[in-house]
């Protein structure tokens, strides 16, 4: 049994099977997902895991070059806007439109769904090497 990080077993296998330049997508819990990428559904209700507990633990076992979120949460969502600007400090940070990021989920490697219940809390991560 693993002692420490990610102690759920689908996500830490997920996390596995990453490599240089897949790509993660941490959402909220109203993102539609397509079929394609593997799926951990955190969710468990409202806000519950919050999109910014899992980043961060995420953050913590993942090597990050670069991020991508919507333009909007600019505006509509201050918190998981500075939270991301504190994670991913420029020009770590791409704003593309919503419709943009929805996309771009079809070719994520491993989607991980929060409770997360504001608006526009998703964030793209593609993944880096350590060296």
């Amino acid at each position: 049994m693993k002692r420490a990080g990610i102690l759920n077993r689908h996500l830490s296998a997920g996390i596995a099977l990453l490599g240089h330049t897949d790509t993660v997508l941490v959402c909220d819990v109203g993102l539609p997902i397509p079929d394609g990428p593997f799926v951990v559904d955190l969710a468990f209700t409202a806000g519950v895991p919050s999109f910014e507990r899992v980043l961060t633990g995420l953050m913590d076992e993942l090597v990050v070059e670069r991020a991508t979120a919507a333009r909007e949460i600019r505006g509509a969502n201050p918190g998981a806007s500075a939270l991301l600007d504190r994670i991913f400090p420029a020009p770590a940070l791409d704003l593309v439109p919503h419709e943009e990021l929805k996309a771009r989920t079809a070719g994520a490697r491993l989607v991980v769904r929060t409770g997360e219940a504001r608006p526009y809390a998703n964030v793209l991560l593609r993944c880096g090497v350590p060296f």
